[in-house]
């Protein structure tokens, strides 16, 4: 409860005083401005989907880059990989700090996840050992503003293109969630399930923040039900169940630690994709084994502190997650609704 309420101090007070600095300061959080949507040509649902998000977040004109990726493979190849990363990177200005994949498929390359791979590169030594540690990441748990001029790496993220509809409405959601902070509830389960529950241990304590209108609860429980406040929700099942009784409210963030909740498509174990059909607007899952390394997954308090002083959900994800090479991270990147 102290590290917890250290952080959200520090980093609070820290945006209060950028604030306080006038227009020259950076924003809390990325814009539109400095975010570029990939459109996959010979996917009609990308094409359509990326023009509702261009106008939906006034997007410029030049910051879509059109590409092709045939047949919607699941994984791509080293090779295809680079020559995909290769044509986005010739397209994009030094203004671009972030990156919108718009499809489902590909998520994976080699043993890795394609969002990890665009923005840290490619860790083929994980593929001899999935579960060995994989390259840190210098954005975790940092205060840039700006990861590529830091860092010298666009943070990404994927939005689903399963379906139009859904996806129409978890952009409406993103927006949404930049009119009003709503009264709302974080919620974290430390499960019966002991190995997927390794993260636990970063879970805050139970607490009001009234300045925020967020409540934590912090839970010994295997699942929720019949609740209306969603803003966090994170577990560790590898079937979150009930689902179907909960609301989530626009910009709420849910994961669960598990092994391949990143594998998008596959029904082995949930995938993260039913947060976003639940009604999430930003989630992660990794896509090949990495056993239960809490560096592996979001981290809570990170997670959290930075969601709340007013970072996009694409920020406060990435910074959240210390080992990211076999996470993928999904939904509306720009989700803000700490940003007033």
């Amino acid at each position: 409860m102290r590290l917890f309420t250290f952080l959200l101090a520090a980093l609070l007070c820290a945006a209060t005083a950028a604030q306080a600095q006038g227009p020259s300061a950076p924003p809390i959080g990325l814009t539109a401005s400095q975010l570029a949507v990939i459109v996959n040509d010979d996917e009609p649902n990308s094409v359509e989907i990326a023009e509702y998000y261009r106008k939906a977040r006034s997007i410029p004109a030049a910051n879509m880059v059109h590409v092709r990726i045939p047949n919607r493979p699941r994984k791509l190849d080293a090779e295809q990989f680079e020559a995909l990363k290769a044509q986005i990177d010739s397209k994009l200005g030094p203004n671009i700090q972030a990156v919108l994949m718009v499809w489902t498929a590909p998520y994976a390359v080699e043993c890795n996840a394609l969002t990890a791979a665009y923005t840290v590169g490619l860790d083929t030594s994980l593929c001899a050992n999935s579960c060995n540690p994989s390259k840190p990441s210098p954005y975790f748990n940092s205060q840039s503003r700006q990861p590529m001029t830091d860092f010298k790496m666009r943070i990404s993220m994927q939005m689903p293109t399963e379906s139009v509809a859904a996806s129409k409405a978890l952009i409406d959601r993103g927006v949404l969630s930049g009119f009003a902070t709503p009264t709302a509830t974080a919620y974290f389960l430390q499960t019966s399930d002991v190995a997927r529950s390794s993260r636990a241990r970063f879970f805050p304590r139970s607490v009001t923040l009234p300045q925020k209108k967020l409540t934590i609860k912090t839970l010994q429980a295997d699942s929720i039900e019949n609740v209306s406040d969603i803003m966090i929700y994170q577990t560790g099942r590898d079937f979150v169940p009930k689902l179907d009784t909960l609301k989530f409210l626009p910009g709420a963030l849910a994961d669960h630690l598990t092994s391949v909740g990143g594998d998008l498509l596959s029904t082995a174990q949930m995938s993260s994709l039913k947060w976003l059909e639940a009604g999430a607007t930003a989630s992660y899952g990794t896509v090949t084994e990495p056993c239960n390394h809490w560096q592996k997954f979001p981290n809570s308090n990170v997670l959290l502190v930075n969601y709340l002083r007013g970072n996009t959900a694409i920020e406060a994800y990435w910074k959240s997650v210390s080992w990211p090479a076999q996470g993928v991270f999904i939904g509306e990147p720009l989700a803000a609704p700490y940003r007033h």
